[in-house]
């Protein structure tokens, strides 16, 4: 069954909503973190976080939503998002959100791309590959970088494992909400 112009509304304000939050969150982490090669990292990532947030949001307007539109996600999920933006070391800040955030937001995007229409949702199905190329080139930029600084490995590997179960733990993030409540 093919998702309803409001559903794909949905489901783009609640990525747009995420896109934001991360974006905010490396921009908080800039001045807090020592590496400079880190954070150049984060801020070219935060250039890529804004942009997306602005396709999204745009994408949202042509499916019938307020122009930049965010939907909050389950809250569930907003605490695991928040609990992540509590990290303190460099490390945990790296293996958090190129190991676990991106790539479950990465799966997220997929699953929806699986529950599309691909023809009728032809524009955000562009969107969403073209911010999945994105997420894979962060992704690598990060690893590439832990290469050559290997004070930036990961030593509470359980931390990371906990993340990751939480982030995945609510299958579905997207809070339904009446026509009115959209428009």
């Amino acid at each position: 069954m093919s998702l309803s112009v409001q559903e794909r509304a949905e489901y783009v304000a609640t990525f747009r909503f995420i896109h934001v939050f991360l974006m905010e969150t490396l921009a908080r982490w800039v001045p807090q973190t020592p590496e400079l090669e880190v954070k150049v990292l984060f801020g070219r990532h935060i250039w890529d976080l804004a942009q997306q947030a602005d396709g999204l949001g745009r994408r949202g307007y042509e499916l019938r939503a307020p122009l930049q539109f965010s939907l909050r996600p389950f809250e569930s999920y907003v605490e695991v998002l928040e609990e992540f933006a509590r990290t303190d070391a460099t490390s945990q800040k790296i293996h958090g959100f190129y190991d676990v955030i991106l790539p479950g937001l990465a799966a997220r995007y997929q699953k929806y791309l699986e529950r599309t229409d691909r023809l009728l949702d032809e524009p955000t199905v562009r969107v969403v590959e073209k911010i999945l190329g994105e997420i894979n080139r962060m992704i690598g930029e990060s690893e590439a970088l832990r290469k050559e600084l290997p004070q930036l490995r990961l030593t509470d590997k359980e931390w990371a494992a906990r993340l990751a179960k939480r982030e995945g733990s609510e299958p579905n993030i997207v809070v339904r909400r009446s026509s009115a409540a959209i428009a």
